[in-house]
């Protein structure tokens, strides 16, 4: 296959004078992999961007998107709708927590993050309360890109240049330590067993500084996930809930990764036993296979905004393609592909030896720091000295080469494979990791 021109596409989150000088680029996929124009096969390690659950080109989602292509291609949901977007959020609605039973179709989990964060200071003007307008998120969060998200996340990459144009936010710490009141946590399994006394800042700290009558809503990750699994202690987010629900403050979670099985249950929510107010939630949801994302909402944050002449839209608020026939017809089949083919519970039996198999690697040269929740891990590497992710971008790289796509958030591999692997599958995506920890410590390591 002849290669494309690059100079046209600016490249998302990705060094583009860097890459073009040395492409990597994938021409077809299929279950587990990518296959490159020179044939090569590339391990999907992390489920493309944590979106393909079901594997590549899952025939039941193929089909479903083309039967929908010849049928209906295009509906605006703007006063006019189409039967799709009725039924998935049926169906997403009947599969979240108690209470979470009203859905609001965007197209990407950025557009999630700040349809929330519109919904949230739409319900307290509602409720009279219209000075609550500081949003609190989180040191080291991720939601998205959008004005309202990159305002309440927490990466200062994302943050550096926009900052003259942010919302009002304040941000708790993050939830990993590598050694929290002086218990060691770098290379705990699972969550930690100390720590959820961090959520207790959100009191202490933030609602001390700025009042609770002031504050719209605090969103977070059940776990921080683009920053490099950064998995919350035990009992963190049941105080987080509780603090929210003493001071009549809105929960938000952030599910854009963990929602539809990513920890074993179809919403973190659930795995983790926390009921949040809202949920954001978009990737697996459609398997990649079209732009989709969205917010649950609780029936009572819905109903507050239910008011006015009923002529009149209840919140001014929307995107053209939002609950676009193609999006919906592939998620209404990953749906059906998550319950006959019991993916969830698949994650939730191969987890165990994810952990083991991951952890395995903390022999290898240069890793300071292993985390794991689910199917999702983080490997970190010391960094080059006076030059942070330039390790980490290496060993990305080096990878590739030895045929694994994963991830590099600064100096951290992230592996969170589709949840139709094997534990096969693992072991293997964890040998050319090692490799390409070797092969990077070689000429940027230091000895560990």
């Amino acid at each position: 296959m002849k290669q494309p021109a690059l100079d046209a596409f600016w490249m998302p989150f990705t060094p583009n004078r860097q890459f073009k000088s040395e492409p990597r680029l994938v021409v077809s996929a299929q279950g587990l992999s990518y296959r490159t124009a020179d044939g090569r096969e590339v391990m999907d390690g992390t489920s493309g961007l944590w979106c393909v659950g079901a594997g590549h080109r899952h025939p039941r989602i193929a089909e479903a998107m083309k039967r929908q292509i010849d049928t209906l291609d295009f509906a605006s949901n703007f006063q006019v709708g189409h039967p799709g977007a009725f039924e998935l959020a049926e169906r997403i609605a009947a599969l979240a927590p108690p209470g979470l039973d009203r859905v609001f179709l965007v197209n990407s989990g950025s557009e999630a993050c700040d349809t929330a964060m519109k919904i949230a200071l739409a319900h307290a003007r509602a409720r009279g309360e219209g000075q609550r307008n500081l949003f609190v998120g989180r040191e080291r969060g991720f939601h998205g890109v959008g004005f309202g998200g990159i305002s309440v996340g927490g990466m200062l990459n994302n943050r550096r240049v926009f900052g003259s144009a942010m919302l009002r936010a304040d941000h708790l710490r993050p939830t990993w330590d590598p050694a929290w009141n002086g218990t060691p946590q770098a290379f705990v399994r699972g969550q930690p067993q100390t720590g959820a006394e961090l959520a207790d800042e959100l009191e202490t700290r933030i609602i001390a500084l700025h009042d609770a009558s002031n504050i719209a809503a605090v969103i977070v990750e059940p776990f921080a996930g683009s920053t490099g699994v950064l998995v919350p202690p035990v009992g963190y987010l049941q105080r987080l809930r509780d603090i929210c629900t003493r001071h009549g403050l809105l929960l938000i979670f952030d599910e854009v990764i963990t929602g539809f099985g990513r920890l074993g249950k179809m919403f973190a929510a659930q795995a983790l036993g926390v009921v949040p107010d809202m949920i954001l939630f978009a990737k697996t949801v459609s398997n990649g296979a079209a732009p989709l994302g969205g917010v649950i909402v609780s029936r009572a944050v819905h109903d507050t905004l239910m008011q006015g002449p009923a002529h009149l839209s209840e919140l001014m608020h929307g995107y053209t393609c939002s609950g676009h026939p193609l999006a919906c017809a592939a998620a209404l089949a990953m749906l059906d592909v998550l319950d006959e083919e019991a993916l969830p519970q698949r994650v939730r039996e191969l987890s165990p030896h994810f952990e083991r198999a991951v952890h395995s690697l903390a022999d290898a040269p240069g890793v300071v720091s292993i985390r794991n929740i689910g199917l999702a891990a983080g490997v970190e590497l010391a960094p080059n000295p006076g030059a942070p992710g330039e390790r980490g971008n290496a060993t990305q790289c080096a990878a590739f080469d030895r045929g694994l796509l994963t991830r590099a958030p600064g100096d951290t591999l992230v592996l969170a494979p589709p949840f139709t692997s094997t534990a096969r599958d693992v072991d293997r995506m964890v040998d050319l990791l090692r490799a390409a920890i070797q092969d990077t410590h070689r000429t940027h390591g230091t000895p560990a």
